[in-house]
Formats: structure tokens, sequence, C-alpha cells
């Protein structure tokens, strides 16, 4: 059976999404403790998704955030357009001067290699995404008088304050109401929930939002901390010859929320920091569909391979409503993506396509 997905006539936006987009602050091959420099980008879970899909597969996209009116916040903007994604949707709150009151979100992420793993060290406390409350956004207008096909949020976005929970499950509803699917990457981030209520909390929010949504993506660790399901023989360092129980996991989780037409994850096992198995499986209507393998994938920076997953599903279905192709899309440009420094996708969907069709790394001229 097909998602039920709103034509593109009827929509001036493909995908909109919602979340807190940072100023990454990356020190190339060294450490964040010692380097003197550091690279500028822009990078969010849920707005990774938008450029993604603008950037690699040609769709119209918008993000719902909020910056502070100066000079960081105006910089991350200018990230957002480079990245085609719009604009419209973006509340600017004032500058206090010093960020007493509100100020916008870094986030100084280490690569890793070999034996040393990825480290991010995110500094987003009383951010303005982070402040965002119910009826700030008019989601009406978005979803029923603009329209939208696709509405993306996640996990992350929904631990960063004490309202942004509301403001999400205002979003799921309105998406609902004027039919356009939801997804939500649950991006379970123990470090976000530490000091608001912990797993407790989390589960108490996700719960509740899990309710509204369509397709539920996340990882072993997203479904057991994020949801409360616990199903034997489900590993971290999940490998391909142990998708089966993984399975389980799903199908506990499709049980407990009749509402999910789709379920998506990652399959890694992480060899080394720089190198992974990885491959992606996909429920949808009663039955698994799983990309093929990409074993020992190098990778250049993890950061944000998830999110271009999480994006290639989203175009799959938009474009072919078909599972088999959602989840092939979502492997390959999550490959990608992994092999690019940054958050956010530099592939194309010539070079998506190509990779879905078994083509190996020989040089183009």
């Amino acid at each position: 059976m097909s998602l039920n997905i709103r034509p593109t006539e009827d929509c001036q936006f493909d995908q909109v999404s919602l979340g807190e987009v940072m100023l990454r602050l990356d020190p190339g091959e060294g450490r964040i403790r010692t380097t003197r420099s550091f690279r500028a980008w822009e990078g969010g879970g849920e707005y990774n998704t938008s450029r993604g899909l603008r950037k690699c597969f040609g769709y119209q996209t918008a993000v719902v955030t909020a910056f502070v009116d100066n000079e960081v916040g105006h910089l991350v903007e200018d990230f957002i357009m480079q990245g085609g994604v719009a604009t419209n949707f973006i509340q600017w709150r004032e500058d206090d001067g010093i960020g007493r009151r509100v100020r916008n979100g870094l986030n100084f992420t280490e690569r890793g290699f070999g034996i040393r793993g990825a480290v991010g060290v995110p500094d987003r406390g009383n951010t303005a995404a982070s402040q965002l409350k119910p009826g700030d956004v008019d989601w009406d207008y978005i979803f029923g008088d603009l329209g939208a096909r696709w509405f993306h949020t996640g996990g992350i976005y929904a631990a960063l304050g004490e309202t942004t929970p509301e403001v999400v499950i205002e979003a799921v509803q309105a998406a609902q109401k004027h039919g356009t699917i939801v997804s939500y990457d649950l991006n379970y981030r123990p470090s976000l929930w530490k000091s608001i209520g912990g797993q407790a909390r989390c589960q108490e929010v996700n719960r509740e939002i899990a309710q509204y949504v369509d397709v539920m993506i996340g990882n072993e660790e997203d479904f057991t901390a994020s949801l409360g399901f616990e199903v034997e023989g489900v590993d971290e360092n999940i490998s391909e010859i142990e998708t089966d129980a993984f399975k389980r996991m799903i199908e506990t989780a499709v049980k407990a929320f009749p509402n999910f037409k789709a379920a998506a994850t990652t399959l890694r096992r992480v060899i080394t920091a720089t190198k992974n198995d990885w491959s992606a499986i996909l429920w949808h209507d009663g039955a698994f569909f799983e990309s093929r393998p990409y074993p020992e994938l190098e990778i250049m920076d993890r950061v944000g391979g998830g999110d271009s997953f999480a994006s290639g599903v989203q175009f799959g279905f938009m474009e072919f409503n078909d599972a088999q192709k959602a989840v092939e899309y979502g492997a390959a440009h999550g490959a990608l993506a992994s092999t690019t420094p940054g958050d956010t996708s530099m592939a194309t969907r010539k070079e998506v396509e190509k990779q879905i069709a078994g083509g190996g790394a020989r040089v183009v001229r």
C-alpha cells in the first residue's frame, strides 16, 4: 500500500522541517581542545533533511526555526540561503547584547579518525529556537494555505526547551489535519535530557508525539531509550547478520503505535571511526525492505549521515511512493554524505543513483 502523499501541484513546499539550526565549528583534522582555527558550517538534525532534499534532489523545502537578530544569527541564515532552503518561516528575536536571555546555538564537532571517535560539544542552552512556544507559528497557514507534502521534525528539537514538545505536538497535529505526511527522527541524545527528567521524561514526551507520526526513524538505542521498547538480542553494534533482532524491535513498535505507516533505520557496525559497515532497513505495510549493503564504508565525517538517510527515504516515498526505492535512496544518500565534511549532504541525485545501481569509486572525467 502506498503512502497517501499530497500531490505536488497542491503544495508550495515538498517538505518543511522544524528544528534548531546551529553554527557548526569544525577543527578539520585536528581536535577542539588544541585547534587555533575552525571552519564554519550550519547544521541541525531536522534542518539537514530539508537541505538534502533541496540540494541533492531538487525539492522545494523550508525550515521553521528561530535566531537572535545579530551577526551570528544572520551568518547561519546565510548558510541556509546558500543551501536553497526557504527562510520564510525563520523567526527573529531581539538581541539583548550578551545573550543573557536568548542566544544562537553553537556546535563544536570533531570528525574522529581510526580508534578516536567523533566528538560533539554543543553549546545551545537558552537559544532562540528552544524558546519557541505554541502559537508562535501559524501551522494552518503553512500546511493549509501554502501546503506541504511532508513535515519532518525529531527528538532533538523536542528535548531543547520546556515548550518545544508542545510546539512539536501542535505542528504534527496541524500537519495531520491538512493531510501532510509526518516523519520523526527519534535521535536520542542523553545529554539533552539529562537535566530535564532524563530517560523517563524522554519517553513521556516521545510516546505522546509518536501518536501523530506516519514515518518513524531511529536506531535500536532510539527505540529503546525514547519509546521504552526492550527486545532481546538487539545490540548497539548491530551488523547485517543481526537484522532479525532489529526487525523484532520495529514489529514491537508498530504494534504499540498502529498509526506508523513506515519505520526505518540505518544499520551500522562500527569498525573504526573511519570505517563502518553500512546498510538500512525499512518496514512498510507489514513487510521489510533492505538496502544494498555498503561493507567497510570509508567515512570522512559521520555526523549528518543519518539525516541524509532520512531525506533519501523521504525522497523515495515522495518521488516514487515505493518502499524499496525509499530505503535504497536513503542508504545511498547517507553513505555519500559520510564521505564529505560537514553536517549536510554534498551529493547529487546522479551520484546517489549511481551507488544504488552498484557503481564504484572510479575517477569521473
